[in-house]
C-alpha cells in the first residue's frame, strides 16, 4: 500500500500547523506516507521562517542540519566538502541554497547535488526553487510550506518549483496574520478570565481555539477588543523559544517565529458569532478569520477542518 501511494501521488495538502511538536508530528506523517527509501532529492519551496526545518527534522529525525533558526552554522558544508574530495561519507545530506548561496555559486552547489546523488546519496535541499535553474532536474518529493503544506511527486512534465513557491509565498501571509491574531484573541479571552485554550485547530485563513467548556462571553465585544489591539499597530516580535511579544507583553506562543511584525498587518479580522460544539472531542470552538477578501458573512464549515491537533 505504501508503495502504490509513493506511486500515484500528485498532490497532498495539510494544513501548516503552528508550533513546533505539530509540525514535528508532520513531518513524520509526510515522511510516513509518502517517502521512499530510494528517494535521493527532496526539495523544499517556502519564506524564511515558515516551518521548512523543523518538517525536515521531523522527517528525517537525526539529520544534522547545516544552519537554523538558533543560529548553528556548520563551514564548511560537509556537502560540498565531501564533493570536493570525491568521497561522501554520509547518506544524507541537508543544504539551505539561500544560505550557502552566500559562500558558493549556485552553479557549483548544482553541482555537488548531482555529484552526491550520482552517487547514490540522499540530498534535502531548503529553497530548492532557488538551485532548479542551474540543477536542470527536479525533486523526486517536493514540498511546499505557506498557508498550507503541499507534498507533491513531480514527473518530468511538473510541478516545476517555482509553480510551487507561487503558491505558498503569496498564502504565508495568511498563516503570519492568522497566528497573531489567534494569540491576540487567546489574550483577550484571559483578561475576561477564561483559561489559555491548549487545544487549536486550523481553518484556510483563520484558526479554531478550543475550550472543555461553553464560555459565558460576548463574542462581539472579543472581537472589537481585538480590533482595537489590532488598531493600535502593536509590535510583534519573537522574545524566546516559548514566546512573542506584543507591544511590552510577553506572551506564551508555540509558533515565535510565524508571526506578521505588527498588529495592524492582520487585515480582515472577524469572529464567528456562534460557539459550535464538537461532540465527538468535546469541546467548544470559537473560530476567527483574517483576509481582506474575507467578509463576517462568509461561512465557515467547521466539520471540514481538518483536525491536526495533538491533544
Amino acid at each position: 500500500m505504501a508503495m502504490f501511494v509513493h506511486e500515484h501521488l500528485m498532490q497532498a495538502v495539510y494544513f501548516a500547523p503552528r508550533g513546533k511538536k505539530r509540525l514535528l508530528f508532520l513531518g513524520t506523517n509526510i515522511s510516513q506516507r509518502y517517502l521512499s527509501p530510494e528517494d535521493k532529492l527532496i526539495g523544499f519551496v517556502g519564506d524564511a521562517g515558515a516551518g521548512k526545518s523543523l518538517l525536515i527534522r521531523g522527517m528525517f529525525p537525526g539529520l544534522e542540519l547545516t544552519n537554523d533558526d538558533d543560529g548553528i552554522n556548520i563551514r564548511p558544508l560537509p556537502l560540498m566538502d565531501d564533493a570536493d574530495r570525491g568521497h561522501f561519507r554520509s547518506h544524507t545530506y541537508h543544504l539551505d541554497v539561500r544560505f550557502e548561496s552566500a559562500f558558493t555559486q549556485p552553479w557549483k552547489i548544482a553541482e555537488a547535488i548531482q555529484k552526491a546523488i550520482s552517487k547514490g546519496r540522499r540530498v534535502v535541499v531548503e529553497h530548492f526553487d532557488l538551485v532548479y535553474p542551474q540543477l536542470e532536474m527536479n525533486a523526486e518529493v517536493m514540498i511546499g510550506v505557506g498557508e498550507e503544506v503541499i507534498v507533491t511527486r513531480p514527473t518530468v512534465f511538473g510541478p516545476e518549483p517555482q509553480s510551487i513557491a507561487d503558491i505558498v509565498f503569496d498564502s504565508i501571509k495568511y498563516r503570519r496574520m492568522a497566528h497573531s491574531a489567534e494569540d491576540i484573541t487567546s489574550m483577550i479571552l484571559e483578561e475576561m478570565g477564561l483559561p489559555k485554550p491548549e487545544v487549536h485547530s486550523d481553518i484556510k485563513h483563520g484558526f479554531v481555539l478550543e475550550l472543555p467548556e461553553k464560555p459565558d462571553i460576548d463574542l462581539d465585544l472579543v472581537e472589537q477588543r481585538v480590533l482595537d489591539l489590532i488598531k493600535a499597530d502593536l509590535p510583534i516580535c519573537f522574545a524566546n523559544d516559548d514566546h512573542i511579544r506584543v507591544g511590552e507583553m510577553l506572551y506564551p506562543c508555540t509558533g515565535p517565529r510565524i508571526h506578521i511584525r505588527r498588529s495592524s498587518e492582520i487585515k480582515g479580522f472577524n469572529l464567528l458569532k456562534e460557539f459550535r460544539f464538537d461532540p465527538i472531542a468535546q469541546l467548544y470552538t470559537i473560530a476567527g478569520i483574517v483576509g481582506e477578501e474575507v467578509t463576517p458573512a462568509r461561512s465557515l464549515d467547521l466539520s471540514s477542518v481538518a483536525r491536526q491537533s495533538l491533544r
